[in-house]
């Protein structure tokens, strides 16, 4: 079962994820995207998901290659991945293009493959005004085109607006 969870920044995307899992495993895994480097409010975010989660999760981190990780993923249990547009950015910044397009090929390879419950926490990104800037086009277009291919292979398809969430499939 592959879930594609979206909405915009601080909509409740990942608390609605997080108690979908737990609900479907006592022993969820938190698959962790964020690079906090010297960003205090990111940090400081991080420690909130940390405490929100509680000890219950297992947590790995992994910023850039998700694609590893999949094969490792156990039907019984629940996992959730936050989120794929800071994967994205992960990829965007550091500039390697030809390894972000193998990356997200090899990505969604394994997740058609995967028995494993997933729940893809990701930013709706399409709905802003165009972008000024060359990278942050890329971006938008990135992500649109990675959420498109996302929402063909889930599952479910939910967007989640003031904490209400909205089935779009499944």
């Amino acid at each position: 079962m592959i879930e594609l969870v979206t909405g915009g920044a601080r909509s409740g995307k990942s608390r609605y994820a997080q108690v979908a899992a737990r609900a479907a495993c006592s022993t969820p895994l938190y698959v962790a995207t964020a690079r906090a480097r010297d960003d205090d409010a990111l940090l400081q975010r991080i420690r909130l998901h940390q405490q929100e989660r509680g000890q219950e999760w297992k947590l790995v981190e992994e910023p850039m290659y998700l694609s590893r990780i999949m094969p490792g993923l156990s039907r019984e249990g629940g996992v959730v991945i936050d989120c794929l547009t800071l994967w994205l950015s992960n990829w965007l910044c550091c500039g390697d293009r030809a390894g972000w397009a193998s990356e997200r090929r090899e990505f969604l390879e394994r997740l058609a493959e995967t028995d494993a419950p997933i729940w893809l926490v990701s930013n709706e990104t399409g709905m802003g005004v165009v972008p000024d800037n060359q990278l942050a086009r890329d971006f938008v277009d990135e992500s649109g085109h990675l959420h498109q291919d996302i929402a063909s292979l889930a599952d479910r398809v939910v967007l989640i607006m003031f904490g209400i969430p909205h089935l779009l499939k499944g």
